[in-house]
């Protein structure tokens, strides 16, 4: 019996990656199909955006990347300098491709390759693979008019606050608003806000800035503690605590949060306009606050 064409399967890239310490073609990397990580998706990751050569809050992702490693028992196989320097290399060499401005790096650290067995043997050497890619950033647009999202249960497990690789349920999620046409899928967690897809979601009520609490339901993205530093330059109240359903709907402004959208104004939610008065259904004053502290991080938080 003859093997399936993949005649209809998207060209890979060909762009430079680190691989277990070679580089080579992405398009020719390869790892065991015994990994952990492709076997039990027993690994995390980290997305690091670079504007025009230089990474964004590298140490805070960096730490992100240590808590995730340590939640799963992982030892961090690389220090921050060797993480930087190959992530440098493969920014020099799509750069000099030519392909992008801005790019993305990802960086997944896997248990590594074993027999097949739920439990995590010890002492095996992780598997490390970073690659970049161009970051598609937010349209003008999408500033301008703000964007549609849905709302659904968070149905997924409950360590939120892992960067794990097990992402089939951010994969349903993000799959819901793409159905709908929609640009992200708001969750709730019992009636409280959780966070989207593949964002963190902010609510804006009489001119205070607030976001669910850091614990193990969310992932604190790195602009949780830049959304607080821009509020505290900008004079503008910020919150976390649990915030539920009802105050979501009733909402001054809306906005997402992540390394691709940086902060991004939602102005409908469920086909109903975000917002009262005169900004209902646009993108609001708070947004375009922040929005503007944010380009001015970019200029001082890369390296």
């Amino acid at each position: 019996m003859s093997l399936p064409s993949d005649s209809m399967s998207p060209a890979l890239p060909d762009s430079l990656c680190y691989l277990n310490g070679a580089y080579s073609r992405l398009c020719d990397a390869r790892v065991s199909v015994l990994d952990r990580g492709f076997i039990f998706g027993d690994g995390v990751y980290e997305v690091l955006p670079a504007y025009e050569g230089r990474i964004f809050r590298f140490d805070q992702h960096m730490a992100r990347l240590q808590r995730s490693l340590a939640e799963l028992r992982i030892p961090n196989p690389l220090s921050n300098a060797q993480w930087l320097a190959i992530a440098q290399k493969l920014i020099q060499s799509l750069c000099e491709a030519g392909t992008s401005v801005n790019q993305l790096i990802y960086i997944q650290v896997t248990r590594g390759v074993a027999p097949r067995d739920h439990v995590m043997p010890p002492g095996l050497s992780p598997t490390v693979f970073v690659m970049a890619s161009e970051m598609k950033l937010a349209s003008p647009a999408q500033r301008e008019h703000g964007v549609a999202c849905v709302s659904a249960d968070d149905f997924r497990w409950q360590k939120a606050h892992i960067k794990s690789t097990s992402l089939l349920g951010a994969v349903f999620a993000r799959q819901i608003s793409a159905d709908a046409g929609a640009v992200e899928t708001v969750m709730y967690r019992d009636g409280y806000l959780s966070e989207a897809a593949a964002s963190n979601v902010w609510v804006v009520k009489d001119g205070v800035v607030m976001g669910p609490p850091k614990d193990n339901l969310v992932l604190e993205g790195i602009r949780f503690s830049l959304i607080e530093e821009i509020c505290r330059e900008e004079g503008i109240p910020f919150l976390l605590r649990r915030i539920s359903r009802e105050e979501v709907l009733g909402a001054d402004e809306l906005l997402l949060s992540s390394a691709t959208k940086e902060v991004l104004p939602i102005t409908t939610l469920d086909g109903v306009p975000v917002g009262n008065g005169s900004d209902r259904g646009r993108p609001g004053p708070v947004y375009a606050r922040l929005y503007a502290g944010y380009q001015r991080a970019k200029v001082a938080q890369c390296i």
